[in-house]
C-alpha cells in the first residue's frame, strides 16, 4: 500500500490538538489517566478518543483528501472542518498498482541506548517538530526538549526520560525528512521500530495518535524502570562467530547463579541483532559470569550496556500489566503501510494484534535480525527500496549492512543534531 501517510494523519490531527466541542468526547483513555495528568492533557487540547471520529470516518476518502501537506494546527482555536477544506465533488479512484523497488522507501526508527545529550539541536527550524516537543512537555509534564538538549546525561539514560525522548525526536526526524525530502516520506510502504521504536513506527503509520501513543510509551517507561529496580539485572552485547554457544551459555550461566543462591534466575538472548550479533540479558551474576567465560563460549567480544534492567526477558512481567491496561484504553488503527513487529518479525495486522504483541513485546526477544531479513529479502535481480533511519544514533544502519549488505547501500540516516541552525523555516 502506497501512502502519503504522515500527511493523513497530520491532516487529522484535530483529534490530538483540538477543544472544539463538534467532536465527540473520548472516553477509554480520559477514564483510566490520573487527574494531574488529564488536567495537562485538556489545557493543551488533547483529547484522547478514537481520531477517526471527527468528520470523516472513510480511510479512502482520507487519502483523497490528503492532497497536501498541512502544518500541525496552532493551537486550541482550530477549526477542523475548516482544516479540512470543502469535499470534493469527484474523484476518480485507480487501482493500486505495484511500487517499482527503486522507488520506495522504508522507515527504521531506533530504540533505547541511541539517545544522547544534543538530539534535537536544529530539528525546532521545522514547526511540526516544534510542536511534538511543545505536545510533550503538556504530556510528561517536564521539559523533553530541555533533557535532549542539555541533559544531564544521567537524566537522559534513564529508563523513565530516554524511552519519550527517543520516540519524539525520531517523530522529529521524520519532520526533518519529509521537509528535505517529502518523496521520501511519501513513498513509504513500510517501517519497523527497535523496541520503543516500534511505537514512533506505528504512529507514523497512521495506527496511533501521537499524544496517545506518548503516554503509553511514559507508562512503559515508568513500568520497566520500576522492574528493573526490583532485581539488580542488566544487558551484555555480545559478538559471536560461527562456532558460539549463545544458548549453552546462557543455560551454564543460570547453573552457576543457583550455586550462588539465586532462585529462579534468568539469562537469555534478548536482542537477535544480525548473524552471530546477540544482546543477553538476565541476572547481574549471569553476565559476570559469560563475561569471565567467554572464550569458553567462542564468544569475540563482549560489553554490558549502560541500561538499568534485563529488558525483553521475563523479568519485566511485572511492566506488562500497567502497558496492557493502558493500550485497552486508547485508539488503535491497522498501520495504513506494513510495520513489523519485534515479536515474530512480522506484518501487524490489527489493533487487537497491535495491542497483544506490544505488552508481549515487554518479555520477548527483539527479533531484528529476522526483521530485517523479512523486509529485505527478494528475488535476485530485485532492486532494494531506500532505507532511512530515523531517530538518534545509526546503530540500526549498521545492523542493516550486517545482515544485508546489498540493501544497506540504498541506507540513508537522518541525523538529530544539525550543525547549522541558523536557517529558518
Amino acid at each position: 500500500m502506497s501512502a502519503c501517510i504522515w500527511r493523513v494523519r497530520e491532516r487529522f490531527a484535530g483529534s490530538l490538538f483540538t477543544s472544539s466541542t463538534s467532536l465527540i468526547p473520548g472516553e477509554g483513555l480520559s477514564k483510566m489517566l490520573p487527574a494531574s495528568v488529564a488536567l495537562r492533557l485538556a489545557a493543551f487540547g488533547f483529547r484522547p478518543g478514537h481520531w477517526l471520529q471527527t468528520t470523516l470516518s472513510n480511510l479512502t476518502r482520507c487519502r483523497q483528501l490528503a492532497a497536501s501537506w498541512p502544518q500541525y494546527p496552532p493551537g486550541s482555536s482550530l477549526d477542523v472542518s475548516a482544516m479540512l477544506g470543502p469535499e470534493p465533488s469527484e474523484v476518480v479512484l485507480k487501482e493500486p498498482s505495484r511500487r517499482d523497488p527503486r522507488h520506495s522507501s522504508l522507515l527504521l526508527f531506533p530504540g533505547q541506548g541511541s539517545q544522547f545529550v544534543g538530539m534535537g539541536k536544529g530539528l525546532q527550524k521545522y514547526h511540526n517538530a516544534r510542536q511534538m516537543f511543545a505536545a510533550a512537555q503538556k504530556i510528561l509534564g517536564y521539559d523533553l526538549l530541555s533533557l535532549c538538549l542539555n541533559g544531564p546525561e544521567g537524566e537522559l539514560n534513564k529508563t523513565v526520560h530516554c524511552q519519550p525522548a527517543v520516540f519524539v525526536t525520531s517523530l522529529a526526524a521524520v519532520e526533518r525528512l519529509h521537509h528535505e525530502n517529502p518523496e521520501a516520506v511519501e513513498k513509504c510502504v513500510g517501517a519497523a521500530g527497535f523496541s520503543v521504536g516500534e511505537f514512533a513506527a506505528l504512529v507514523f503509520a497512521g495506527a496511533i495518535d501521537f499524544a496517545e501513543a506518548l503516554y503509553a510509551v511514559k507508562v512503559r517507561a515508568e513500568a520497566m524502570q520500576e522492574a528493573s529496580e526490583s532485581i539488580p539485572s542488566g544487558m551484555l552485547s555480545v559478538m559471536g562467530q560461527a562456532g558460539s554457544k549463545f544458548k549453552y551459555a546462557c543455560l551454564e550461566a543460570r547453573e552457576h547463579c543457583k550455586t550462588l543462591g539465586i532462585e529462579d534466575p534468568v539469562c537469555e538472548v534478548a536482542n537477535y541483532l544480525f548473524p552471530n550479533g546477540r544482546v543477553i540479558a538476565g541476572n547481574l551474576q549471569a553476565l559476570e559470569y559469560l563475561q569471565q567465560n567467554c572464550r569458553k563460549f567462542h564468544f569475540l567480544r563482549t560489553k554490558l550496556l549502560p541500561v538499568s534492567g534485563a529488558f525483553h526477558t521475563r523479568l519485566m512481567a511485572s511492566a506488562a500489566e500497567p502497558l496492557h491496561d493502558i493500550l485497552k484504553g486508547i485508539s488503535i488503527e491497522k498501520p495504513l503501510i506494513s510495520v513489523y513487529s519485534n515479536v515474530d518479525a512480522k506484518k501487524y495486522m490489527n489493533s487487537k494484534h497491535i495491542r497483544q504483541l506490544l505488552v508481549k513485546q515487554l518479555v520477548m526477544p527483539v527479533k531484528w535480525e529476522q526483521t530485517m531479513h523479512a523486509m529485505y529479502e527478494r528475488e535476485q535481480g530485485i532492486d532494494f527500496p531506500d532505507t532511512y533511519e530515523v531517530g538518534p544514533g545509526t546503530q540500526l544502519g549498521t545492523m542493516l549492512k550486517n545482515c544485508n549488505l546489498k540493501a544497506w547501500r540504498f541506507y540513508q540516516h537522518i541525523d538529530v543534531k544539525l550543525k547549522d541552525e541558523t536557517e529558518e523555516e
